[in-house]
């Protein structure tokens, strides 16, 4: 079976959930889990841990996305300024 979603899009869809636009790494992941959204994954890393590799360690390929918080969690970058 083939994953609905790229993982940086499930994180992003978790995020858009969010009023605050803000989740730690493992209120992501059980959203992804939850909704099946990303069930094919390789190595023995949790998904937690995928989470914060892919929106804060991927070479910065997603830093025009996501934004670190802290160590635990993440936010949507604001894009627009008003």
């Amino acid at each position: 079976m083939k994953n609905l979603l790229k993982l940086h899009e499930a994180i992003a869809l978790a995020l858009l959930n969010k009023e605050s636009r803000t989740c730690t790494y493992d209120e992501i992941a059980n959203f992804i889990e939850k909704r099946g959204l990303f069930s094919v994954r390789k190595g023995n890393i949790t998904l937690s841990k995928q989470v914060m590799l892919r929106s804060t360690k991927s070479n910065q390929r997603y830093s025009h996305w996501f934004e670190a918080l802290d160590n635990s969690s993440i936010r949507f970058r604001n894009l627009i300024e008003l």
